[in-house]
């Protein structure tokens, strides 16, 4: 698994004091919230474990630094790999990762060795181009945003895209007389004796040039840079199977007599009776409608593969363009670019909040779906956090602008869904590695193909036969939809997480999930919320709202979290509490404090019968079987009640459980809790395992210990204790409102903060890996079937030979279909 090692400046945040996992800050020194889900763990400069050993084999001045290039001019898996192996090279460059799917290069590298424009040069050096996009703000230092880079290739591959459109319909134009020309007596026999004629091929010639060598230079200028740096790919295979085709008729056209065939064998072929009967057979029209065809696949494939990369753009658009700031005492609108940290912001009903900040007056209801994926609005008041991008619905507030820029959650977002398509599966190392060899391989089968052909077929037609069959199997055989196969599924796989609020760090996290066998579930902030809260109130010869009323005072003054559920519990009822004159804290035991002139004692039974007061602990033993926590209460010496304290289990929680145990997963409860709470929350969920009373140092022990037995394992927590047995499973899955340690140590962010997250995650993985191997399996039998047929494997049994033109049709369509069917997983729908 990805194992993330904190940087040296990191330092870890203490942890809150609510309990085990850390949720409930309820000293307030932290405010735990949307806005701190992703701090730490999109910083483009934290690196896995995998990642840290390849730095060792860099000379490294100092920290890395990450660069996304979209590229240009890439067009099979084996340009990809090209590109891989040449910025792997380079000086300076810890890792390179090229996405053939998403046209994009991530590269690792130190800023003290190489730079961007550097790394675009690399690529130019292997013939292809990158984009390097400026920053949008005029520091020198500041670093493009992820929607800067998204916005540059995007406007590029929209460039190229017309500009592929344009040769497209020239293209067009040209062949569709062309193939009526050649084709033109099948389709009407009474023509058939004025187009054959000698001035045919002369037309025929003149309007297939230009669609080879404007409209099809590309694969040509792909082709001879490939050749110069002594490898092959799909510009090679389409370069090599057209020139042939129009070699050979240029040839036929110009010098007819070299040819002395009777019956030009293949498809659409016209049968001469004599070889002065007509001219000698020409092929202008197979060159020229598989340039068209496979120009036209590259458009359609181009407008697959932009809906699959939707999720990012998506997110992107959604950032508000201005905002309106309070600057000199009056409020003006300025472009969102423009925002420094400590702006006031006014939002009004039905805008979006422009960046991340702390309400300072005003509430109102916003809409997070953006993040989280839920529809339902939440309740914003002074102090709680907003987030940029998310929708106010109802109320006005003004809030101060805390992130900016790179540093918003929305930006931090569509980084990390960057690098998780950037990424590499393992299961995509299959393909790699048969596209390495594949261009090679068939370069092969189709010189032996011609060999073989030229030797067996007819004498009077074994020139035209093994120029057809050499053809067809060039053309039908392009790798594209093999590398298409894992990157596009995973691209739209990690795009829906990020929309439905489950954040991916990478193939290889996705990848993963799917071969789980057992889900480890931390309790506190994990199963339960996190923060106590009172459950019951028991008063003993007095009123409820009194015992609150006296009991909610003297706790005012501490700072211990079943303290603050009583306060708060008093709060909740609008009861009005005074101060204690005096206070005193028994560490472990309980308070003393004088309310109203009145001696207040608070605490377990051991503290308040050491005190003189006697009390019944049989309430306490029964509640202590319902997981939850018994406080006594004592007034002026007397016993005044009794406080029922518990951490409730999330709503979600039981059915979610129950969903995982349904999928096949075994689920085991983790605390540190005592035995007896952590086994009757287990009986209240179905949890058949409890692993309780463990120290935090011990929870990666667990872990390991499940491995040992040889469960592939998932830890789910939230807690900062949390962060080592994420880091020892398999699988790490954070809560998005746990702590950013949490979440550094961990494969996948949960941003709502529910188990249904954990569903959700899993039930994606297992789509998008039923998906890859869909698009793999297509992949793979296109090739294993297409290419003997095209070979003419089946002509000796059945008569049947495949036409270069239906090959070239064939090959273009299969990589829309790999795109096609990767964009299912975009109706995905997550657990609520």
């Amino acid at each position: 698994m990805n194992q993330n090692v904190l940087p040296e400046h990191q330092v870890a945040v203490p942890q809150p004091v609510g309990g085990e996992g850390g949720q409930c800050d309820l000293g307030h020194d932290r405010m735990i919230s949307s806005g701190d889900i992703m701090t730490s763990l999109i910083n483009s400069t934290h690196m896995d474990q995998s990642l840290q050993a390849s730095h060792a084999a860099v000379a490294t001045k100092g920290p890395l630094q990450t660069a996304d290039l979209p590229l240009l001019g890439m067009h099979c898996a084996a340009c990809a790999n090209r590109i891989e192996q040449t910025l792997s090279r380079a000086a300076g460059v810890a890792e390179a990762n090229v996405n053939f799917a998403t046209t994009r290069a991530t590269v690792h590298y130190d800023p003290a060795q190489t730079n961007p424009s550097a790394l675009r040069d690399a690529v130019r050096s292997a013939g292809y181009d990158a984009i390097v996009s400026l920053p949008s703000r005029s520091d020198a230092d500041q670093a493009p945003s992820a929607e800067d880079t998204e916005d540059a290739g995007t406007k590029a591959r929209q460039a190229d895209y017309e500009r592929q459109k344009r040769r497209f319909l020239v293209a067009l134009g040209f062949t569709v007389p062309v193939a009526l020309l050649a084709m033109g007596g099948h389709l009407m026999p009474a023509l058939a004796s004025w187009l054959n004629q000698s001035w045919r091929p002369w037309v025929e010639l003149v309007l297939t040039t230009p669609v080879l060598f404007w409209s099809g230079r590309d694969f040509f200028t792909g082709a001879w840079n490939a050749a110069r740096h002594r490898a092959a790919d799909m510009n090679t295979l389409v370069a090599i199977g057209t020139l042939s085709a129009y070699a050979y008729s240029v040839v036929a056209t110009v010098a007819p007599h070299w040819f002395t065939s009777t019956v030009a064998a293949g498809p659409s072929r016209e049968h001469a009776t004599h070889p002065m009967d007509s001219p000698a057979g020409v092929y202008y029209e197979v060159a020229a409608i598989i340039v068209t065809l496979i120009l036209m696949g590259r458009l359609l494939e181009a407008r697959a593969r932009s809906k699959a990369t939707g999720a990012i753009r998506a997110l992107a658009g959604l950032q508000a363009k201005t905002a309106r700031v309070e600057r000199d005492g009056r409020q003006q609108d300025i472009p969102i670019e423009q925002v420094q940290i400590g702006d006031v912001i006014v939002v009004r009903p039905g805008e979006k909040v422009p960046v991340d900040g702390e309400i300072t007056d005003g509430s109102s209801s916003v809409d997070e779906s953006m993040l989280t994926g839920e529809p339902m609005p939440v309740t914003k008041k002074p102090g709680d956090v907003v987030i940029g991008a998310t929708l106010n619905k109802s109320g006005s507030f003004r809030f101060r602008a805390t992130k900016v820029g790179k540093d918003t959650v929305l930006q931090q977002i569509i980084r990390m869904v960057q690098q998780a398509q950037g990424a590499k599966a393992p299961i995509q190392r299959l393909a790699d590695v048969v596209s390495g060899y594949f261009v090679p391989v068939v370069l092969c089968i189709a010189v032996a193909t011609f060999v073989l052909w030229y030797d067996l077929a007819a004498v009077e037609n074994r020139l035209t036969f093994a120029l057809l069959t050499f053809v067809s199997v060039l053309i039908i055989a392009c790798p594209c939809a093999l590398g298409l196969a894992t990157p596009t599924a995973i691209m739209v796989g990690t795009g829906r997480g990020a929309q439905s609020g489950i954040l991916i760090k990478g193939g290889e996290a996705l990848e993963s999930v799917h071969r789980l066998t057992t889900i480890v579930l931390d309790k506190t902030g994990t199963i339960t919320e996190g923060c106590p809260a009172v459950t019951d109130v028991f008063p003993l010869g007095m009123d409820e709202r009194e015992l609150l009323r006296l009991a909610g005072a003297a706790e005012r003054g501490s700072e211990h979290p079943l303290a603050e559920a009583v306060v708060r519990c008093a709060e909740e009822r609008n009861i009005a509490l005074v101060s204690a004159t005096h206070f005193e804290a028994i560490s472990g035991e309980g308070i003393v404090a004088t309310v109203e002139a009145r001696e207040v004692l608070i605490g377990n039974a051991a503290f308040l019968q050491k005190r003189g007061v006697t009390v019944d602990s049989a309430p306490a033993e029964q509640l202590a079987g319902q997981a939850k926590t018994p406080i006594f209460v004592a007034i002026d010496g007397k016993p005044a009640g009794l406080f029922a304290i518990a951490d409730p289990i999330k709503k979600t929680s039981a059915e979610a459980i129950q969903q995982l145990q349904r999928m096949g997963l075994k689920v085991i409860m983790l605390t540190g809790d005592n035995r007896r709470t952590a086994e009757s929350i287990a009986r209240q969920l179905g949890i058949d395992r409890v692993l309780a009373e463990v120290l935090p140092d011990g929870k990666s022990n667990e872990i390991q210990k499940l491995q040992q037995e040889g469960e592939v394992v998932a830890m789910v927590g939230d807690g900062i204790n949390d962060a080592p047995a994420l880091a020892q499973a398999d699988v790490g899955i954070a809560m998005g409102s746990g702590t950013d340690v949490a979440m550094e140590a961990a494969d996948i962010t949960l941003v709502r903060g529910d188990l249904n997250g954990v569903v959700s995650s899993i039930a994606l993985s297992r789509a998008t890996i039923r998906n890859v191997k869909q698009n793999l399996f297509f992949a793979f039998i296109y090739n294993v079937l297409g290419i003997p047929i095209a070979a003419g494997l089946l002509y000796p049994f059945t008569g049947w030979l495949l036409s270069p033109i239906i090959a070239s049709g064939a090959m273009a369509l299969s990589s829309v279909s790999v795109v096609t069917n990767a964009l299912r997983l975009r109706g995905f729908r997550v657990a609520r």
